[in-house]
């Protein structure tokens, strides 16, 4: 149910192309807002019922490629660079990389991260990107939380827990 949950709570900051404050996280669940046709509390009640169905369950990986420092720059570089994370995340699910617990799930360690040829991306910048921010998490949860509020007649109760959860994680 994790999974599910970090499906249902996806979200991005709205754009100039996109309706609404630009800037202002917009939650777009499994990115299929705009097209599924019944409720979405309904929807990831039917994502839970897979399991059912399934042998071995996917492992899940999230990732946030948009995150800022104070200055507003980029933490991330990007595009074609992504590919470094799909690499750990291979070598995680193969048991070859390590990973660093925090109270959102699994980092990867900078030893099982290939930065080679990537100019100017050094560990200090490594540890930047992976840094865990509680003020960041606790109004990440209040924003995922009024989200609920609108689908909670039809939530499946999984996920309110899971909320929960990260939400006791974050004391």
């Amino acid at each position: 149910s994790h999974g599910v949950y970090l499906g249902a709570t996806m979200g991005s900051e709205m754009t100039a192309a996109a309706f609404g404050n630009i800037g202002k996280v917009r939650r777009d669940p499994m990115a299929m807002l705009p097209f599924c046709g019944y409720n979405m509390g309904e929807y990831f009640g039917h994502w839970l019922e897979m399991r059912r169905y399934l042998t071995h369950l996917p492992r899940f990986f999230h990732v946030n490629w948009f995150r800022k420092d104070e200055g507003g720059k980029w933490l991330w570089p990007g595009f074609g660079e992504n590919m470094r994370v799909l690499e750990w995340i291979i070598k995680r699910c193969h048991g070859t990389a390590a990973g660093h617990e925090t109270q959102i799930g699994w980092t990867p360690t900078f030893e099982d991260f290939n930065i080679d040829d990537l100019n100017g991306f050094e560990k200090e910048d490594f540890e930047k990107v992976m840094a865990f921010n509680r003020n960041e998490w606790k109004a990440e949860l209040v924003s995922q939380g009024e989200f609920f509020i609108d689908l909670y007649d039809h939530m499946p109760k999984e996920l309110i827990f899971q909320r929960e959860l990260l939400a006791a994680r974050l004391v």
